[in-house]
């Protein structure tokens, strides 16, 4: 088939399985130039050797950490199954069959091929497990597993027995307790604690007091200074509702406590580290020169990509006490790994005690949980039974066209935002915007977030008489997209635009409070009558609902619903066919690592 030049998706010079597999939207254009420049310069010749390297960039760019070549055997299948409109404009069917007659059909012949390899012999390639890898992301696994099995292996922490007694006897009072009392009994008893646990099971609580048990065990040493705590988190957002909910749960403690932990600042991993973005992508500390704290607390762990971690570990003292937080089922990063749920699988085998799973959530509406629940169990069976019969807490809406079933309430919520932000009514405007989420798979496309804010605005233009023509008009909901530590906002905080006499500002809701900032200084920010379900988390609202794409597509997995849905705190409307439902439930995001395989080998 002749290859369009013009067509920026398509490799000009791939020849070969190469060519094919861009033709037929498999590779795109980015992962054939690597695989041949690379293979160019080691002089390698074996087409499936090129094929593999071509495939671990495509896996790297899909978030995972390498290449499973059990799995890529059943890659052309995917293809021809997809039917994706795209490829087909590009290849049509020729090609997706001419992809499955040159494709590799035996995993050992091909790992052998590659580990015989001019591109392995090189170091571009590492093949381990039946996994091929890049080799920085070969490296940084390596060391992440190496840095944690090494404090595994540590003599665990001097604690006074009597002194924990008393004050998990103080902090946690109940049987209401008990989960978070049993996790922070342990995570004072050792160098490194995963805490996991779905939203509103107590994780963040359980932190402050933990933090509170080993500020009485440092005093009881009788050290000469204070203990240093680090509060961090991957996002400026998810570190400002950190430092927002270990506040929270300070007042809640007696004052001599709440003393202990009482401004606690919280700040993003990359200013934790010291980046230092002018000098090559490089931190102050690292395995040179380590982090000076004695508590490091990571939240919201999951958005945690490999290579961060792999930074943050080489730059923690052995002796620090490490505490990731995290809730193992949800959306793993956007950057390569699924760290969290690699550590909760792999110290199984390491460290048992070393995860602390809390289970029992405070927050959700009996409905709400149960259908997170059966999401995550992956009962499609008692997902579709509890959307159908799950009470007032739960709503499902299956129309082909959602528009007219949820304009109503869509435009309701658009008019009260903009009749409180008219009024000047700051408090009311916040409090508006926390009542409902529309939150979409998808950017673009007809159920995408692009399509629903241009809808929601067209509808509140035609209730009010007014044109919209002013980008900043009264009402419109905000969000913000990029960092800016000088006006104190940070990527993922939203706001509303404010009416009345002087110049137009957007109060943005922060963890220290509203923050005005004049519309002339707010460039990165978008409309947010709608949001990605990416975008959402580490946020929730009163009410959700959760448009689900219309067709297939690789972005409807379980843990993306399992995101949307625990986001709600009273409803949870899901917007789909019950054959999308069932889909989005079976298909699990598998990201192939290898980093529990590593954590899980025995030691010598």
């Amino acid at each position: 088939m002749d290859v369009d030049t013009e067509d920026p998706r398509q490799a000009r010079r791939a020849r070969g399985s190469l060519a094919v597999a861009n033709r037929s939207g498999l590779l795109e254009a980015a992962d054939v130039h690597v695989a041949q420049t690379l293979s160019t310069v080691v002089a390698e010749q074996d087409p499936s050797v090129q094929l593999a390297l071509a495939l671990a960039v495509r896996a790297v760019r899909r978030g995972s950490v390498c290449l499973d070549l059990a799995d890529a055997l059943h890659l052309p299948a995917e293809v021809t199954e997809s039917a994706d409109p795209e490829a087909e404009e590009r290849s049509g069917a020729a090609d997706r069959d001419q992809l499955k007659d040159c494709w590799p059909t035996d995993a050992d012949a091909w790992r052998q091929a590659i580990e015989n390899s001019n591109l392995a012999r090189s170091g571009v390639l590492r093949v381990e497990f039946g996994l091929v890898y890049l080799d920085r992301y070969h490296r940084e696994e390596v060391r992440v597993a190496q840095i944690l099995r090494d404090r595994a292996a540590e003599p665990p922490p001097p604690v006074d027995a009597d002194v924990l007694d008393a004050g998990l006897g103080r902090l946690f009072p109940d049987e209401a307790f008990g989960e978070q009392r049993v996790a922070a009994a342990r995570a004072v008893q050792q160098w490194t604690t995963v805490l996991t646990g779905g939203p509103g099971t107590g994780k963040t609580s359980t932190v402050a007091r933990l933090l509170v048990l080993l500020g009485e065990q440092w005093a009881h040493a009788g050290h000469d200074r204070p203990m240093r705590i680090a509060l961090a988190a991957p996002t400026g957002k998810a570190a400002a509702r950190l430092k927002e909910s270990v506040g929270d749960a300070a007042r809640l403690l007696a004052p001599a406590d709440a003393d202990r932990i009482r401004d606690l600042d919280a700040m993003t991993l990359h200013r934790l580290l010291g980046w230092r973005p002018r000098g090559g992508d490089t931190y102050r500390f690292n395995a040179a020169n380590r982090l000076p704290h004695d508590v490091i607390v990571v939240d919201e762990t999951s958005m945690v990509a490999l290579t961060m971690m792999s930074r943050l570990l080489q730059a923690v003292r052995p002796t620090s006490r490490l505490v990731l937080v995290g809730d193992a089922d949800q959306l793993a990063s956007v950057d390569a790994g699924a760290v969290m749920a690699d550590l909760v699988d792999g110290y199984a085998g390491l460290a048992p005690e070393t995860v602390c799973r809390l289970m029992t959530s405070h927050r959700f509406d009996a409905g709400i949980g149960e259908l997170a629940s059966a999401v995550r169990d992956g009962d499609a069976d008692a997902v579709v039974r509890l959307l159908r019969h799950g009470g007032d807490a739960v709503g499902w809406i299956e129309d082909d066209d959602p528009a007219p079933a949820l304009r109503g309430g869509l435009l309701r919520h658009a008019l009260r935002l903009r009749e409180r932000a008219v009024a000047g009514d700051v408090a009311g405007a916040l409090a508006a915007l926390a009542e409902h989420r529309l939150l979409c798979a998808r950017r673009s496309g007809p159920r995408g977030v692009r399509t629903w804010n241009i809808l929601v605005d067209e509808w509140l233009s035609e209730a009010t008489g007014d044109p919209l023509w002013e980008p900043m008009y009264p009402g419109r909901p905000v969000l913000v997209t990029r960092n800016d530590y000088a006006l104190g906002v940070h990527n993922g905080d939203s706001g509303v635009v404010m009416g009345g006499p002087g110049p137009v500002t957007a109060q943005i809701g922060t963890a220290a409070g509203p923050v005005p900032i004049a519309a002339s200084r707010l460039s990165d920010i978008e409309t947010m009558h709608a949001m990605t379900i990416h975008k959402s988390q580490g946020s929730e609202a009163e009410e959700i609902t959760v448009l689900l794409p219309d067709g297939a597509s690789p972005l409807l997995t379980r843990e993306l619903l399992y995101t949307a849905i625990t986001r709600a705190q009273r409803r949870v409307t899901v917007v789909g066919s019950e054959a999308t439902v069932r889909a989005a439930v079976a298909a699990q995001i598998r990201r192939a690592t290898g980093l529990r395989q590593r954590l899980a080998i025995p030691a010598d």
